[in-house]
């Protein structure tokens, strides 16, 4: 019974070792996972606009500010996009909006908006008024900013089309601010680029759009780095 008992005490022990051994070899084996570092950003591009930029009809992904954001990113520029559209918005809008637009800090704005102005009829000076606030407000504050033009449809009537059409180009010459004369260039009209409204774009679209547009958000940043040549210039400033 002896023989019996201390056979037993031995299997314990060796089990107790075992054990031992199973649990060292887990903690030699665990890998930690690195955590993920936040990505430094010297500088804010703040897309406001309307549906166009809040990006209606496609997941948040696929809107344009999202977009530039992963091309900026994979070619090495250290901004950070806000996305700042608001569905239905008007010049009018934007214009009551704008402190608020302050408070995200912009070092650019990318500023597409007058669409709705134009689909409703608005007369063509208000849009024209409040495009020259916006310019004139964001200048104060010493922000660089990219004026996307809009075109209106022909069946609005030639007359307020033309007149419409024709205040993006002048104001843009007048403030010389960074001018892409057309936000939908290759995409507007075209079924296979465009949500079933007709009006919107859907992901693929945007990415037109993207590649459009990246030319003149580079000669943003350009501006921007030739100006501000360290953080405490631009601290200054703001």
């Amino acid at each position: 019974m002896n023989n019996h008992f201390s056979s037993n005490r031995v299997v314990v022990f060796l089990l107790m070792i075992l054990l031992l051994l199973v649990a060292g070899c887990e903690q030699d084996i665990k890998v930690e996972t690195p955590v993920a570092e936040a990505r430094s950003y010297t500088g804010t591009i703040v897309a406001v606009g309307d549906s166009l930029t809040a990006g209606l009809g496609v997941d948040e992904q696929f809107s344009y500010p999202s977009q530039l954001q992963e091309r900026l990113d994979n070619d090495g520029y250290t901004f950070k996009v806000i996305n700042a559209g608001v569905s239905g918005e008007t010049t009018s809008g934007t214009v009551s909006r704008l402190d608020w637009i302050m408070t995200m800090k912009p070092d650019i704005v990318i500023l597409e908006i007058g669409a709705n102005d134009g689909l409703r009829g608005i007369d063509v000076k208000v849009p024209e008024e409040n495009l020259i606030k916006i310019l004139n407000y964001f200048e104060r504050n010493n922000v660089i900013t990219v004026l996307t033009g809009m075109q209106m449809v022909w069946n609005l009537g030639p007359e307020y089309t033309a007149e419409f059409n024709a205040i993006y180009p002048a104001i843009a010459k007048d403030h010389g601010v960074i001018f892409m004369p057309f936000f939908l260039k290759d995409v507007a009209t075209v079924r296979a680029l465009n949500i079933e409204d007709g009006l919107h774009p859907n992901g693929d679209g945007y990415t037109i759009i993207v590649d459009n547009l990246y030319p003149y958000v580079k000669e943003a940043i350009e501006r921007f780095t030739n100006y501000y040549s360290d953080a405490d210039s631009i601290e200054e400033v703001r």
